[in-house]
């Protein structure tokens, strides 16, 4: 008969207990979770556990295609370091009473982490440029801003605030919105664990709620394309509670 470990019971309250808190986490970002606490486990235990325990891995997507050139290379603009390419995209919601709500998303794709998340009944040209300038007095001048062609972006106000401020503009293609992946594949995170998850009353309580995802995706959330790391732990800025700062855009 096998021996059980002393530590078993233990183990799987813990595993059951982030099943729970973050349910569509999969055995792997569990384990990595578990491994941050000080639990010395390997994935194969914790897969183990969670089939017995019955516990449900989220679904894979299909992989998005790419755009290549005849000579092998990517349209893309591949990031390289901290703040060469911050990118920023738009995310539909809504309140219980049927009235919309928008998010502004901003992530520097090398770090993936989250720059900001501005939540609004509506964004115009302005608030990009609110967001982004916050952004950039906490984080620093960035080289390249990716979005698509979208009103919002291709304003002549935001076009001539970017302009003073250095980093080159990168439009997708119309239609084409595998060229922005690093932003949609947040999106796809954010609207998958956080907004059909979640009933919001008001816009405060979105504004409330979605601030709190941010800072769990940025410090708590191990990223697989970072070795099971969060994109931006413990020392990185909490932007969700900062005040937007109106010198910057001056």
């Amino acid at each position: 008969m096998p021996t059980v470990p002393a530590d078993e019971d233990a183990l799987t309250r813990a595993i059951i207990a982030l099943a729970s808190d973050y349910g569509r986490y999969g055995y792997r970002r569990v384990t990595a979770l578990l491994q941050a606490d000080g639990w010395q486990v390997g994935k194969d235990r914790v897969q183990r556990i969670w089939r017995r325990e019955g516990l449900k891995v989220p679904s894979r997507h299909r992989p998005r295609s790419r755009l290549w050139l005849n000579d092998g290379s990517c349209v893309r603009l591949r990031p390289l370091h901290r703040n060469h390419v911050w990118s920023f995209d738009f995310v539909q919601a809504q309140t219980h009473d049927g009235r919309s709500l928008r998010i502004l998303t901003l992530i520097d794709e090398h770090r993936r982490a989250c720059l900001a998340l501005k939540v609004a009944r509506r964004i115009n040209s302005l608030g990009a440029i609110e967001a982004l300038a916050d952004a950039m007095c906490l984080h620093g001048i960035l080289e390249h801003i990716r979005c698509d062609n979208g009103p919002e972006m291709i304003s002549k106000a935001l076009r001539k605030w970017v302009a003073k401020t250095g980093p080159q503009i990168q439009y997708i293609a119309p239609g084409s919105p595998w060229e922005n992946g690093y932003c949609e594949s947040f999106n796809g995170k954010l609207r998958d664990e956080c907004l059909r998850q979640e009933i919001f009353y008001s816009l405060k309580e979105a504004q409330a709620v979605i601030a709190r995802w941010q800072n769990t995706y940025n410090r708590v959330r191990p990223h697989s394309s970072l070795g099971y790391r969060p994109p931006a732990p413990i020392s990185f800025p909490d932007l969700a509670f900062r005040l937007p700062l109106a010198a910057a855009m001056q």
